[in-house]
């Protein structure tokens, strides 16, 4: 009977090793990971796939997120890991490695100026080793290269007045299109063409440089006069339909009947367009010289064009409470000049509550001298990207604007609560050419009264793509204003812009994306801190006592049976 007891347990033994060996040989043909997040953040989107089924060459990702960091940038660094994993495992062409740039070995010195020259900012962050504060220096960036083609991956988004927790959270959701977008570009080449449209008095180069520095990295760029259409008409809108998109950054002069129909055909024609409009005339640098001036309608000789498309901006000023502030002098302290933080009422402070991948997961942006734009009835889809805040009313032209406005005291019972006017409109859909049925100002080969499926992004704002300079003349980062030390999220707005009009690929749909981290509140954890002490440390002892003191019981009582 022994004998038939132990062969049935080694019959049983050698079972579970079969059993184990044939698993683990269908596992090293199958191989199958399962992701049991409520929010699926690690399950990549069909785009990032895509992505990476292209990769036939090896792509190494540099992450510099290694170091003694605080709990927040280790849960960055955490998700950064675990997707990058998810990357390698779908194409083993993904390499990865996490680096201390600045680690203790005699050259974190050069490897910081490497970083800067590469235009990767590092940021401050406090650390607390056991009691005492300090000071880390952290780059929150990535670098995804393949061969001589390399590509920054920002890791840590800018968030004005959000703190690090709140930080990481938002690009945690933003990771895996920073990810897949980078890798994107070090495999694909560039093919979009960007024409940046001169001849009427559009912001100089100097003052979109940055913009043009950051979109070269993913599209071929030119600089496009329309001043010679009336002797050139037909040659200049041949060459102008060889470009995909055409850029219209704050027009000065008005368009004449040819330019307009270049541009009218342009859009018949599938090309998109971006219209940067100033529609009333006013200028902050003359208003901060001489106290006050004139603001007045800008005539464009763009309204019939606007309005046959399915939009009409206003040309009044919008004034809103939520505003971005300015620095101005008030007097001096023996030789200082000194200065104050005002809100300026004219310079909104926007933040987009749109859930569009073009405005998804974007900063407050700021915009000078903005105009309300309405949306006119049409077949043409329109959707609302950007608006003023409940708090805001109109300024009518023409008129007289003094910096007194700054010393307005304002009785939130007595404005008028509306749902805000419209700043940016994006339209999608078939456009009605503006001359159907007029006689055209110059014969057009092939003209279309209706354009294909289409798509144009109007910003009734011309300076929300101009970036400052700094003292030596030289463009500053678009968004940031030297003036308050404040990164606006302009750069990140205009980016997208851009990369949804000319999107093939679908990557700006990963901005959707939605990851839900709860967040810990501390004033609660503060008020409960002796219960939550009770529960963590006394309940466990408690219940370990009990379970103890139950086990002795019956291992006595099991043993007083025995003896008795």
């Amino acid at each position: 009977m022994k004998n038939m007891t132990k062969i049935n347990s080694f019959k049983s033994f050698l079972g579970v090793i079969v059993i184990l060996i044939v698993l683990n040989i269908a596992g090293s043909f199958l191989y199958k990971r399962f992701d049991l997040t409520q929010d699926k953040r690690y399950t990549l989107s069909e785009v990032t796939l895509k992505v990476l089924d292209n990769i036939h060459e090896e792509i190494v990702i540099d992450v510099f997120l290694e170091g003694n960091f605080p709990y927040e940038f280790r849960r960055l660094q955490t998700e950064t890991r675990q997707l990058l994993e998810e990357y390698q495992t779908r194409n083993n062409n993904i390499k990865f490695q996490f680096i201390n740039p600045l680690a203790n070995d005699g050259s974190e010195g050069e490897n910081m100026q490497l970083l800067l020259d590469y235009g990767l900012k590092p940021i401050s962050i406090s650390v607390n080793d056991k009691g005492k504060q300090s000071q880390e220096v952290v780059f929150p960036w990535a670098i995804a290269s393949a061969g001589e083609r390399s590509s920054k991956i920002q890791l840590l988004k800018n968030m004005m007045g959000a703190n690090t927790e709140e930080k990481v959270i938002s690009s945690v959701q933003h990771l895996e299109f920073a990810i897949t977008e980078s890798i994107n570009k070090v495999i694909s080449e560039k093919t979009k063409k960007i024409a940046i449209l001169k001849g009427n008095g559009e912001l100089d180069d100097i003052y979109i440089a940055d913009f043009l520095k950051s979109i070269r990295e993913n599209y071929h760029i030119a600089p496009y006069s329309l001043e010679f259409v009336g002797e050139k008409s037909t040659e200049t809108l041949a060459e102008l339909l060889k470009f995909d998109l055409a850029i219209v950054a704050k027009p000065t002069t008005p368009f004449t009947d040819k330019q307009l129909l270049v541009l009218d055909q342009f859009v018949m024609k599938g090309g998109k367009m971006m219209w940067l409009m100033d529609q009333v005339q006013a200028d902050f640098d003359s208003l901060q010289k001489t106290g006050s001036m004139p603001v007045f309608a800008k005539d464009q000789s763009l309204g019939e064009l606007f309005f046959k498309y399915g939009v009409r901006i206003n040309p009044v000023l919008v004034k809103d409470e939520v505003a971005t502030p300015i620095k101005l002098a008030v007097g001096r302290q023996g030789s200082e000049t000194q200065y104050q933080d005002f809100l300026w009422k004219f310079a909104p402070f926007v933040y987009p509550d749109s859930k569009h991948a073009i405005v998804n997961n974007v900063d407050g942006i700021r915009f000078d001298f903005t105009s309300p734009i309405d949306t006119l009835k049409s077949t043409v889809k329109k959707t609302i990207l950007l608006k003023s805040s409940p708090y805001s009313s109109l300024f009518g032209t023409p008129s007289e604007l003094s910096l007194d406005v700054l010393n307005e005291v304002v009785n939130e019972d007595e404005l008028k609560l509306h749902a805000g006017f419209n700043l940016a409109v994006l339209m999608e859909g078939k456009f009605e050419s503006v001359f159907k049925n007029r006689v055209l100002p110059f014969k057009v080969d092939s003209f279309s009264t209706e354009s294909v499926p289409n798509k144009m992004i109007v910003i009734s704002d011309g300076d929300i793509i101009r970036n400052q300079l700094d003292q030596n003349y030289e463009p500053l980062e678009l968004g940031y204003d030297k003036w308050t030390n404040k990164l606006y999220g302009n750069k990140e707005f205009i980016m997208n812009s851009v990369q949804y009009l000319l999107d093939d690929s679908g990557l700006i749909s990963l901005r959707t994306k939605e990851v839900y981290f709860p967040l810990l509140d501390k004033q609660k954890v503060f008020e409960s801190y002796r219960f939550i002490q009770i529960i963590t440390i006394v309940i466990p002892i408690v219940l370990l006592v009990l379970f103890g003191c139950v086990l002795t019981y019956l291992r006595k009582r099991k043993f007083a049976k025995k003896v008795d």
